[in-house]
C-alpha cells in the first residue's frame, strides 16, 4: 500500500513537472518540433537564407510583440499597436526628405504620443484598455490615410540612415534582426532587474495589492502603454526603410499577432505573469507557420489564414490546460 501511494505521488509530482515544463516552454519545445518536421519535409527550410529571411520578415512584429508583452504584464492590452506602426512609418517617410534623424524621431514621437494617451485614459480617466486602444487604433489609422490622401509615400533618398535601419546588414546578419536581440535583452533587463519591471508584474499580479505595497498604478501603466507606443513607432520606422515607402495600410492585424505571441509563450492575458523571451520564441513560431505553408505551396492565402487561425486557437486552449494543472 506504502508503495502505491509513493508511486502515485512520484507520478503527481512528474506531471506537475512537466506541466511547468510545457507552460514555461511548450512554445520552445514545438518551435524545435516542427523545425525537425521541416527539415524533412522541405529542403530548402534548413538553409541559411530562408532562415535568415524568417528573422528578418518577423523583426518588425517582434518589436511590437515586446511592447504588448509588457502592457499584458501590467494587467492591460493594446489593440492600435498595427495602426502606429503604419502611422509611424507615414510620418517617418514624409518626414524623409529632411533628413533620417528627424524623420527616425518624428515617427517614433508620433505613435509615443499616441501611448502617452492610452496610459493616460486607461490610468487616470479609469477606462478600459479594450475600449480606448480600439478607438486610438481607427484614430492612429483614419489619421495615416487622411495625410498621405490613402497613397504610399516613398521615403526619400536623403534618409539613407533609415533604409539602412530596414535592409542593412552588420555583417551577415540584418539590422533589424540585432535591433530585435538589444531591445529584448534591454526589456528582459528591465523587466527582471528594474524596479519598473517589479511593479509592472506586481499591478499586473493584483494591482489593490500592489498600491497597498506602495507602488503607483497610474504610473506604471502609463510607462508600459508608452513603451508600447514608442515600440510600434520603431516598428513603423523600421518597416518603411525595409519597404522603402510609408503604407497607411501596413500592419492591418499585427496587433492579433503580438498578443497571439505572447500568449503562446506564456503569458497570461490577466497579466503578472511571462516574460519577453518566450514571447519571441512565439513570433518566431508565426513566421516558421506562414514560411512552411508559403514552402508547401499548394494552399491558398485564404485557407492559410483559416489554418493559422486554428493553429493558435489549438496552442491557447493546450497553454490554459497546462497552465490550470501547475
Amino acid at each position: 500500500m506504502t508503495a502505491t501511494r509513493s508511486l502515485a505521488l512520484a507520478l503527481m509530482q512528474f506531471s506537475r513537472r512537466l506541466a511547468r515544463l510545457l507552460t514555461s516552454q511548450g512554445a520552445l519545445l514545438l518551435l524545435f518540433s516542427l523545425a525537425l518536421f521541416a527539415s524533412f519535409r522541405y529542403e530548402t527550410f534548413l538553409t541559411p537564407v530562408n532562415l535568415m529571411n524568417i528573422m528578418r520578415q518577423n523583426s518588425m512584429l517582434a518589436i511590437v510583440a515586446l511592447g504588448m508583452t509588457v502592457v499584458i504584464l501590467s494587467g492591460g492590452i493594446d489593440l492600435s499597436v498595427g495602426a502606429l506602426v503604419a502611422l509611424g512609418g507615414v510620418v517617418a517617410a514624409m518626414l524623409a526628405p529632411q533628413g533620417s534623424l528627424t524623420a527616425i524621431v518624428g515617427g517614433i514621437a508620433s505613435t509615443t504620443l499616441f501611448g502617452v494617451v492610452n496610459g493616460l485614459l486607461v490610468s487616470r480617466a479609469r477606462l478600459q484598455p479594450f475600449v480606448v486602444t480600439l478607438f486610438t487604433a481607427s484614430a492612429a489609422r483614419g489619421l495615416a490615410l487622411s495625410i498621405t490622401q490613402e497613397k504610399s509615400i516613398a521615403v526619400s533618398s536623403a534618409a539613407s540612415v533609415l533604409v539602412w535601419l530596414g535592409r542593412g546588414f552588420i555583417g551577415p546578419v540584418p539590422v533589424p534582426v540585432l535591433m530585435v536581440a538589444l531591445l529584448y535583452f534591454a526589456a528582459w533587463f528591465m523587466l527582471h532587474k528594474s524596479l519598473l519591471g517589479l511593479h509592472i508584474f506586481a499591478v499586473g499580479d493584483n494591482e489593490e495589492a500592489s498600491r497597498l505595497m506602495g507602488v503607483n498604478p497610474d504610473r506604471v501603466k502609463l510607462a508600459a502603454y508608452t513603451i508600447s507606443g514608442l515600440l510600434s513607432g520603431l516598428a513603423g520606422v523600421v518597416l518603411a526603410g525595409r519597404l522603402g515607402a510609408g503604407q497607411p495600410v501596413a500592419a492591418f492585424g499585427w496587433e492579433t499577432d503580438a498578443i497571439a505571441a505572447a500568449v503562446m509563450g506564456g503569458t497570461f492575458l490577466g497579466g503578472g505573469q511571462g516574460s519577453v523571451f518566450p514571447t519571441l520564441v512565439g513570433v518566431l513560431l508565426l513566421g516558421m507557420m506562414y514560411n512552411l505553408l508559403n514552402l508547401e505551396g499548394t494552399i491558398t492565402p485564404w485557407w492559410q489564414l483559416v489554418l493559422r487561425g486554428g493553429f493558435l486557437l489549438l496552442v491557447v486552449i493546450f497553454q490554459q490546460r497546462i497552465a490550470q494543472r501547475v
